[in-house]
């Protein structure tokens, strides 16, 4: 399998450190807010991330962090007159009820800042004493970012450009402008825990460092490319001047969610929650949008996408639909594929797999899914083909394939006319359609059949197609979507 490498800025094939065994720590949320899209994004990529390793055999070991003190907690803790530690609580449950909803497989283990307070202090005295940081008499703790020497291998940024712009800011007892805080002294009303520096708490990048410790070395590390730079360049630093050590041997980062082709930001008023989102569209639909890009791309997230998201989807759900219906057929005539439909179909799933051990391709992959749907359209499509033994065979595997797509992507694996039919009332209420009145139609139009009353029939189908609605008679009755 071929991983994207952001230290090396290319594709590398990926070895563990360990036969047979992958630790992987992604950096998680910091609890002071609901998760929004961006968040969903960086879930789903080290989601699949962690299926397709475990596909190949590895056995994994998948960590992610909670971040449950920080300035923005304590903000959130001050202005809503809630305990800092409640407030953490609350968004790490919201972060698991949304992760669940999108079909998020939880982590190994989930660890939290505040339960590595010792272990976060004795890797800043480790730096402290080794000379890579100092304290100050305040009590803060800053690292020496020029002692050490490899600073800015990962985001490829020299010491000269960023000491460009670099400030000390009032109050601060910095040796230099780039030395960034291990640990901060309290001011009045924050939490605080007892140092040798005297009360305080940690900075950020530190936290990390000390929470991704017990599984040194780290095959994987993750997160957002906004993560890149200032917080795993820290933590690199960090843990690798304390340790004489590699923190990690893949560094794998997703790319940025943009909403209606803008940076989202509450400023803009164009900032969206995973709940925001969720009111109007079914969670499997906005996971595959967001496996629809390659990972390591700019995805534009707008309503007109999410709509072309929810028609692909339609047509996956509707060929496993229309396959489990054929297959209730009860002859079969012994007629083979034609040997061009079989080589095709025989080939798909090697492609599908080949996508994702491409540096996790899922965008690829998904188009030899929609491959696999074409091909058994066609087949639908054939009278003759349809009633074969041979496509019967074919059917049979296009469902058991999607069960493996729903085991490697999470997507397409509910049943297909529950999802359908899901999909229908979700669109309905937000085209602010009464479904009551289209059932009601529905039936009088059935009724009007039964009594061979054709013209009120037609009068109903229009009065039903003017709502927005389409209606199809099929063999098991009436059955409507929107058009």
């Amino acid at each position: 399998m071929l991983l994207y490498n952001t230290l090396g800025r290319k594709k590398e094939e990926f070895v563990p450190v360990h036969p047979g065994k992958a630790n992987m720590y992604v950096c998680g949320i910091t609890a002071y807010d609901l998760c929004h899209i961006g968040h969903a994004r960086s879930a789903l990529v080290f989601d699949v991330l962690v299926r397709q390793l475990r596909h190949t055999g590895l056995e994994v070991r998948f960590v992610r962090n909670f971040t449950d003190v920080d300035d923005k907690i304590i903000n959130r803790a001050n202005k809503e007159g809630r305990d800092w530690r409640e407030v953490a609580q609350t968004y790490i449950t919201a972060f698991h009820e949304d992760m669940d909803r999108l079909g998020v497989l939880r982590a190994d283990e989930e660890p939290r800042a505040t339960d590595f307070i010792p272990q976060i202090q004795a890797i800043c005295s480790t730096l402290v004493d080794s000379g890579k940081a100092y304290s100050t008499p305040s009590g803060d703790v800053y690292f020496r970012v020029r002692a050490y020497e490899p600073y800015g291998k990962l985001s490829g940024r020299s010491l000269d450009d960023l000491l460009s712009g670099a400030r000390v800011a009032p109050g601060e007892e910095k040796e230099d402008p780039l030395d960034f805080a291990l640990w901060k002294a309290a001011k009045p009303g924050e939490p605080f825990w007892e140092s040798p520096w005297g009360k305080g708490r940690p900075g950020w990048h530190i936290e990390c460092s000390a929470m991704s410790q017990p599984y040194l070395p780290l095959d994987i590390h993750g997160g957002g490319q906004d993560l890149i730079f200032p917080h795993h360049e820290n933590e690199i630093a960090q843990s690798e001047a304390a340790c004489a050590c590699s923190l990690a041997r893949y560094w794998v980062h997703n790319g940025f969610v943009q909403v209606n082709a803008e940076k989202m930001s509450k400023s803009l008023g164009n900032f969206k929650t995973i709940r925001d989102i969720l009111e109007n569209y079914l969670p499997e639909t906005l996971r595959f949008f967001l496996l629809g890009k390659h990972y390591r791309s700019p995805i534009d997230f707008t309503a007109d996408s999410m709509d072309e998201a929810e028609k692909a989807q339609h047509r996956v759900y509707t060929a496993l639909h229309e396959a489990g219906k054929a297959l209730a057929r009860d002859k079969w005539k012994k007629t083979p594929l034609p040997q061009e439909m079989a080589e095709e179909w025989a080939a798909l799933p090697k492609a599908f797999d080949s996508a994702l051990e491409d540096d996790i391709n899922t965008a690829q992959a998904l188009g030899q899914v929609f491959a696999q749907v074409r091909l058994v359209n066609r087949l639908l499509e054939d009278k003759a083909l349809r009633s074969a033994e041979a496509g019967r065979d074919l059917l049979q595997e296009f469902l058991a394939r999607a069960q493996e797509w729903d085991k490697r992507l999470g997507l397409f694996g509910q049943a297909p006319q529950a999802f359908l039919a899901d999909l229908r009332g979700q669109r309905a209420t937000r085209g602010k359609i009464d479904v009551a009145r289209v059932e009601e139609l529905m039936l009088a139009r059935q009724e009007a059949r039964a009594n061979k009353d054709f013209a009120r029939s037609d009068s109903l189908r229009q009065e039903i197609l003017d709502l927005g609605v389409s209606v199809r008679d099929t063999p098991e009755g009436q059955v409507w979507d929107l058009e």
